[in-house]
């Protein structure tokens, strides 16, 4: 679970810091840089699996693929940022395995993660590419300080309790230090005590976080599978309509593919963990109804979900079925109905531990369906009320929009607005994305570890809030007379809706800024 994030040098985010609570919903307009600060997360994930060179190309640029590794880094004109760095604070799982299949656990799992990579301006180490290590930390936070840092509403005594465990007698699990004119990085082993790893930064093709083992750091190995867990949810109808191939991987991809062999893979797991007659029973497992109920506060006219398994081709396909009783595949369905399918399947997944980035989550949904959408976003969260474990995992939700109904719908304190501000540094003008939130929420509050945050002005949000702008009609259509009267439209020229008599009086118009 991500708590805290700090990026500085990273496209247009320039000391940039926010807090998370588990459900946050960043609200702006197209352009400005919300998807940077997915971006970001996405990068720092990446970073924990693969080398420096393969996450930088993996990020994103307008084009929807980076081919020049120094667009990742803040331009202002022609000049770019030396360096880019990034701090996040996270709740690690307390136990898990490395890639040989060792069990690691945890000695604490509040953690702070913090990088800085420069870019190589002589990249005669092609092997190496041209981005460069300058530091790497790994080091905890206490139990002590949790509460300073942890400043969403939560019961202490029960979830925090649960979430953060574990006490560390030495400073740091990895740690930058200087050896002459040279930068080491060092792996320290999780008892404090032994003799730590060294290897030179310059040298270093990818970060130490990401080829820890449950053998020699396995709280290192816990903050790379927490950070290996953050993903950018894109999901996409055509990979949803897609039926699963027996063999295929029971998770639920980024753009929402394998959704059968998911769905399949729960149903199988909640009827073997049944007893008695339940578990031989030739019932459909309760999986399915809970679903199937799900979707019902989307539409309409659902009666039940199946997976049908063909045993001739090899195939699982995921049907919905209408209150009469027809059955509709999934290659049948509407956008919005998969989207929301996936969400409510994923609800489902206790395995489905992670940082789950969406972006505009309302798309394909009618505005009457908004509240439920929004409702199953924050269901997928962990409870902060109850104890963290396999049904209550620390899963953790970011959505952006730019949706008027999502952001009058969802809670005041996960409210997040971007906006570009003016910033003069190191003597250069640039409008880089801030993010404030609304007055009298967690945010706000000021402790030692917590500075005081960005509030947003109220008349920010009146695009939110009353989106309709009665400008100017178009080619006179709608324009009054001299009595005040409205002219009746031109033969020809068509007249808006929000121009009719009958729906301008339900309409609380505001007047369009100068």
């Amino acid at each position: 679970m991500l708590t805290r994030l700090k990026v500085s040098g990273f496209k247009n985010l320039v000391d940039v810091d926010i807090r998370f609570g588990p459900f946050t919903c960043i609200a702006g307009a197209n352009g400005i840089g919300k998807s940077n600060l997915f971006d970001a997360i996405r990068f720092l994930g990446t970073l924990s699996d693969r080398p420096l060179i393969d996450a930088a190309l993996s990020v994103r640029d307008d084009g929807g693929r980076t081919a020049d590794v120094r667009s990742l880094f803040h331009r202002v004109g022609d000049e770019y940022a030396p360096q880019m760095s990034f701090e996040a604070e996270m709740i690690v799982p307390r136990e898990g395995v490395d890639d040989l299949g060792q069990e690691a656990k945890a000695t604490t799992t509040f953690l702070r993660y913090s990088i800085t990579l420069a870019y190589r301006k002589d990249d005669h180490l092609r092997s190496l590419g041209p981005l460069e290590l300058l530091k790497e930390e790994l080091t905890h936070i206490t139990l002590g300080k949790a509460p300073r840092h942890l400043l969403f509403p939560h019961k202490a005594t029960v979830w925090r309790k649960s979430a953060v465990r574990g006490r560390r007698s030495a400073s740091y699990f990895i740690s930058t230090e200087r050896e002459g004119s040279n930068r080491v990085i060092k792996l320290h082993q999780d008892g404090g005590g032994g003799r730590p790893l060294s290897r030179a930064a310059a040298n270093l093709p990818r970060t130490v976080l990401s080829v820890t083992n449950a053998a020699e750091s396995p709280t290192a190995l816990l903050a790379r599978r927490e950070m290996q867990s953050w993903r950018l949810l894109q999901l996409e109808p055509s990979a949803l309509r897609k039926p699963d191939d027996f063999s295929a991987p029971a998770k639920l991809g980024p753009d929402g593919s394998h959704l059968p062999a998911t769905l399949y893979r729960l149903a199988r797991q909640e009827k073997s963990s049944g007893t008695g007659e339940e578990a031989h029973s030739n019932q459909d497992p309760q999986v399915y109804a809970r679903i199937a109920n799900r979707l019902a506060e989307l539409i309409d006219d659902v009666r039940e979900i199946s997976i049908d398994r063909d045993e001739r081709r090899e195939l699982l396909t995921l049907y919905v079925t209408g209150r009469d009783k027809t059955a509709h595949a999934a290659r049948a369905l509407s956008d919005g109905t998969l989207r929301f399918l996936a969400l409510a399947v994923l609800a489902e997944d206790p395995e489905a531990q992670a940082v789950l980035c969406l972006e505009e989550p309302e798309n394909g949904i009618h505005p009457e369906r908004i509240p439920a959408m929004i409702q199953l976003l924050q269901d997928l969260v962990t409870d902060v009320n109850e104890p963290v474990g396999p049904d209550n995992p620390l899963r953790q939700v970011i959505v952006n929009t730019h949706s008027p109904s999502v952001v009058q719908q969802v809670p005041e304190d996960s409210l997040l607005v971007a906006e570009l501000r003016e910033t003069v540094q190191a003597g250069g003008r640039f409008k880089g994305v801030s993010f404030s939130c609304l007055l009298d929420t967690w945010r706000v509050n000021k402790t030692p570890a917590s500075p005081e945050a960005q509030v947003c002005p109220k008349g920010r949000l009146l695009a939110y809030l009353n989106p309709v702008i009665l400008q100017e009609p178009v080619n006179g259509v709608g324009e009054g007379d001299a009595n005040g009267s409205r002219k009746s439209p031109t033969p020809g020229k068509s007249r808006r809706v929000v121009d009719r008599e009958d729906i301008r009086q339900l309409v609380i118009p505001f007047p369009v800024e100068p």
